[in-house]
């Protein structure tokens, strides 16, 4: 009880200090509690304002571990703008996509176990399940995985493979997901987990029956609604406080 009244505690002092640190470290924490804190693997970053600057954490920072104290601002070259420690260089990729999406305004792109796995399958993301509709005809493909993604020609590719939508599957690699809010990023990378593991139980006991396409877009476009993604992240911040 005591170490989840510090928690709130940080987190609400986060958050007076500076908004972006404070949702920043609210993300991090989340996707620590949901099991996606495979050793330093990974990033968040949140767009600065309208330009192709953006927020995140510094390198070597575990998702359970981070503060306020660890968010830096970058500019596209990667540079320190404010903050201190070592930027990420997997956040390269990261400046392409801000570039290139103007209304993209959060990445979210970590390594947990089933989405890792069904990457190894070389398939675009299923939709088979009314939990995944978020993914229907929203979820982008690369075929052939580049290699680590810290150069230009590799922020290239992963952001002609987002082209219109939120996600992309990468093969040999994971998915991205982007949204209009960090809130919207973390939950389509939680909910891409999700599926992932649901794919391959299923998989492991036959073929898959793909939503119908009219349903798909349906649930796709119920799940997306704000007021669900906002009460959802809510809903985790809260789960990942009370296990602090």
């Amino acid at each position: 009880m005591e170490k989840t009244l510090a928690l709130n505690s940080i987190l609400a002092d986060d958050n007076k200090a500076q908004p972006h640190s404070g949702v920043l470290v609210e993300a991090a924490r989340i996707l620590a509690h949901q099991g996606h804190a495979v050793g330093l693997a990974g990033q968040v970053t949140l767009r600065d304002g309208d330009s192709c600057r953006f927020w995140t954490l510094a390198l070597g920072v575990g998702l359970e571990e981070a503060t306020a104290a660890d968010v830096l601002r970058l500019d596209e070259g990667l540079n320190i703008l404010e903050g201190r420690g070592r930027p990420n260089p997997g956040v390269r990729f990261h400046g392409w996509i801000y570039r290139n999406h103007p209304s993209v305004k959060a990445i979210v792109h970590t390594h947990p176990p089933a989405t890792s796995a069904l990457s190894m399958l070389g398939i675009p993301m299923p939709v088979a399940h009314m939990d995944a509709a978020m993914f229907h005809e929203d979820c982008g493909f690369l075929a052939h995985w580049p290699g680590v993604p810290t150069g230009d020609d590799e922020g290239m590719l992963i952001s002609q493979a987002l082209g219109n939508m939120r996600s992309a599957m990468l093969v040999n690699h994971g998915v991205v997901c982007t949204g209009a809010s960090l809130q919207e990023a973390i939950y389509l990378n939680v909910f891409a987990e999700r599926n992932a593991r649901m794919v391959l139980d299923a998989m492991a006991a036959g073929s898959l029956k793909p939503v119908e396409p009219a349903a798909a877009r349906e649930a796709h476009d119920f799940l997306l609604q704000p007021s669900i993604v906002e009460a959802t992240f809510a809903y985790w911040a809260r789960q990942a406080s009370r296990r602090a």
